[in-house]
């Protein structure tokens, strides 16, 4: 962690957030090994991501990859910046309470489309879990465009924002007007 900050107070212009890998480290969210990092990331108003839900190869640990690992952290730190990656994936809803309870979360549609024999009704499957989170949480105001590229191509993701069936203001404010606040650009 002090390399990181380190780099990141040498470069500030240049950094615009941090990644935690969860499910893939060996801790979790509210380790204190994050302590500084977390003082870094709200002193300079950073965001902070955590890989959320699914992981990529079998050793990953779901269990520590759960998106409400973090309502705890939210909880304490409620000038942090969070955003759980990938929709939390397969646990939409579990997302959706987070983003509604705590005005400091929020996820992104990333890496969510992966090739497969059932890309077509996985991708309709997908957009009606997101479709619906929205609807529970009220609003778009809490979710990025993102797409873990090379996983996700752009042209998948954006895809994926057209068959979502919610009102065209939410999807603006997901292609492009929630990042704009969230990473100050």
């Amino acid at each position: 962690m002090k390399a990181a900050i380190k780099l990141s107070e040498e470069n500030r212009r240049l950094v615009k957030a941090f990644k935690i890998r969860l499910g893939y480290v060996k801790g979790s969210a509210e380790s204190p090994v994050y302590e500084r990092l977390y003082d870094f990331a709200e002193s300079e108003k950073l965001p902070v991501l955590f890989h959320t839900g699914d992981t990529a190869f079998s050793n990953g640990d779901l269990a520590r990859s759960h998106p409400l690992t973090l309502d705890g952290l939210a909880n304490k730190r409620e000038e942090l910046t969070i955003i759980l990656c990938h929709f939390g994936n397969p646990w939409f809803m579990d997302v959706a309470e987070l983003i509604y309870k705590h005005p400091n979360v929020y996820t992104d549609i990333s890496g969510l489309i992966t090739p497969s024999a059932y890309a077509e009704k996985y991708a309709e499957w997908l957009a009606r879990k997101i479709s619906e989170a929205i609807y529970y949480a009220g609003g778009a105001e809490n979710i990025l465009f993102g797409t873990d590229y090379p996983v996700t191509k752009h042209s998948e993701t954006l895809a994926l924002v057209r068959r979502l069936d919610i009102d065209e203001r939410d999807k603006e404010k997901i292609l492009s007007r929630n990042a704009k606040r969230v990473f100050r650009i």
